[in-house]
């Protein structure tokens, strides 16, 4: 196949994700005109490779769920797009694996990951959210992505997992270092990956001699009929979860916030009716979520999605956001409704590879944002809102800093 980067403009954007004119400056205006034109369309990824981009929902949803499409490497052929390169330890968890070993390990870690568990971590990530903005509140000012967004979710993972609170910073860090890689240290994320290795190998061999009341200890005694999880499932499993569940609920909680202040109405509607704000927690996901797209996928064969044939072994990039935003099946899908049944919306995923922290996710977004309206009755936007900066990647949608008022 050849190279689509051969005849992109050379004004295209390609920094840390797909190489498409204008999906960065303008991401949802881009989505629109590529549903219109070429719904599935072929792209570059990150690293240059060819690839496969669909964006409207009902291809999207289809595909989650098409066993055609997995999301092991070895299906993918020489020189197309394959993602992340780790090492084996950090690779052998469930967004690298098909059935059957997917559902081996998915079984286990529901028996681990219940219900009961997320829930008892509402009061305190409630505790947390408060303290946090103790801390900012006395200033009138504050950047709600350093201040807030960000700690929350990584003060909420370590708990989690038993992660002691001095390795945060740590935590941090290294997730930053692989969701925008900086140019200028190519070296970083190379230095991320291996200091997570080494510091998950040794947390697991910890709570092996010591369990404390976690997830990962939880992990470690997880059985299924004298199933259980080996060394770099395990490691592999807290790398999963720690990563996928900062990014995302950080991404989540300022692009959520950040609608309301730009949508005054909807903003006034929640502060009426907070009873409102689970559904509204469901429409600032299919709004703008942090998710852009699911995890790339290989034809196990010729497979065709939209009326156009994608050839076994081609890479498959799923347009989560897009979805979101698809008149088809969202009436004014631009616009912010808290309203709205947003049911159904992927940015969580769908299929047998579903978010398996959906349910913290939600939890977190809904105590993140019910603490923040209840605490600041005039929170309002500090900057223009042009003046906003996104990070610059496609792995994840999120504003580099939010400065409000209170």
């Amino acid at each position: 196949m050849a190279n689509p980067a051969a005849s992109t403009p050379p004004d295209a954007l390609m920094n840390d994700g797909l190489m498409i004119d204008g999906l960065m400056t303008d991401p949802y205006g881009t989505y629109a005109r590529l549903r219109e034109s070429t719904p599935v369309r072929r792209v570059s990824g990150p690293d240059g490779s060819p690839a496969w981009l669909v964006t409207r929902y009902d291809d999207v949803r289809a595909a989650l769920a098409d066993e055609r499409l997995s999301v092991h490497k070895k299906h993918a052929l020489p020189g197309s797009y394959r993602g992340f390169s780790l090492p084996p330890a950090l690779d052998a968890n469930m967004l690298n694996m098909d059935p059957p070993d997917h559902t081996r390990i998915r079984r286990l870690v529901v028996k681990a990951f219940t219900g009961r568990r997320v829930e008892k971590l509402r009061a305190p990530v409630r505790h947390t959210a408060d303290r946090l903005l103790d801390a900012v509140e006395s200033d009138g000012r504050a950047d709600l992505v350093a201040a807030y967004a960000e700690p929350l979710p990584i003060i909420t993972i370590c708990d989690l997992l038993g992660v002691p609170a001095t390795h945060r910073r740590d935590f941090t860090d290294w997730t930053d270092a692989l969701i925008a890689p900086d140019p200028a240290r190519p070296q970083r994320a190379k230095e991320a990956v291996v200091a997570m290795l080494g510091f998950y190998t040794g947390l697991v061999a910890d709570k092996r001699k010591a369990p404390g009341d976690d997830l990962l200890s939880d992990l470690i005694a997880a059985r299924d009929e004298g199933d259980r999880l080996g060394e770099d499932e395990l490691t592999s499993l807290a790398f999963l979860l720690h990563f996928a569940g900062y990014e995302n609920a950080v991404q989540l909680i300022g692009n959520s916030v950040l609608a309301l202040l730009t949508h005054p109405d909807q903003l006034a509607a929640l502060r009426a009716d907070p009873a409102r704000l689970a559904g509204a927690v469901e429409e600032f996901m299919r709004y703008d979520t942090s998710a852009v797209f699911s995890i790339r996928r290989f034809a196990r064969e010729d497979v065709t999605i939209g009326g156009v044939t994608v050839s076994a072994g081609e890479t498959v990039f799923l347009g989560l956001g897009s979805a979101g935003r698809d008149p088809a099946r969202f009436p004014d899908p631009d616009r912010l409704d808290i309203t709205r049944d947003a049911g159904g919306h992927l940015a969580l995923g769908h299929g047998i590879h579903r978010c398996v922290g959906a349910p913290l996710a939600r939890l977190e977004l809904t105590v993140a944002v019910g603490a923040l309206l209840e605490r600041f009755p005039r929170l309002a936007l500090g900057v223009p809102e042009q003046e906003l900066r996104w990070r610059p990647s496609m792995r994840s949608r999120g504003l580099l800093a939010l400065p409000v008022v209170f």
